[in-house]
């Protein structure tokens, strides 16, 4: 028997936005928890920066093993909260293929999308001027200037956004779509 959709959109689930800083992963989950509220879905976001400040682990730096530390306290968060019936909205770079396999053993309705954003069009942007310190030589760690990525292998959506950013709702209502 097919579920309604209301009942399908509230069920626990897990979408995982991941790209580098600046491809627009925060503006994108928030677009999309508006629109998922707009539905009566109750969400959680949870933002990679947001939840490094909230739990002040000031042994977690930004260097790969740590990035990767972050990432998985990110997913284990994500894992408690969708299991309470709650759609959780990540928007974490956590570029790292163990921590997708992770994800996808262990969250609920897992849904991967990645936005694929070049480096020129990141540099651009630069909302927190890594990038621009980065260059200049005053800031190291920076996740695809300094330090690899592994770019996600089976991503459920792949949005390439090397546009302008302005008209996010577009990019939202894919991603509710699926």
């Amino acid at each position: 028997m097919d579920r309604p959709k209301e009942i399908m959109l509230t069920s626990p689930k897990v979408l995982w936005i991941t790209g580098l800083s600046g491809a627009g992963k925060t503006t994108i989950a928030r677009a999309t928890q508006d629109i998922l509220r707009s539905k009566s879905v109750c969400t959680v976001l949870l933002d990679g920066d947001q939840v490094r400040n909230v739990v002040k682990d000031e042994s977690c730096g930004h260097d790969q093993a740590n990035r990767l530390k972050n990432a998985y306290r990110i997913s284990r968060l994500a894992k408690m909260i969708a299991e309470q019936g709650l759609v959780v909205i990540v928007a974490t770079m956590s570029l790292f293929h163990e921590i997708h396999d992770w994800n996808r053993k262990n969250l609920p309705h897992y849904f991967e999308i990645y936005l694929k954003v070049d480096l020129e069009t990141l540099q651009k942007r630069d909302p927190k001027g890594l990038y621009h310190k980065a260059n200049r030589g005053k800031e190291s760690n920076i996740v695809g200037v300094h330090l690899d990525i592994e770019e996600p292998q089976y991503p459920d959506l792949v949005i390439e956004n090397n546009e302008n950013l302005e008209d996010v709702s577009v990019i939202a209502e894919l991603i509710v779509a699926h």
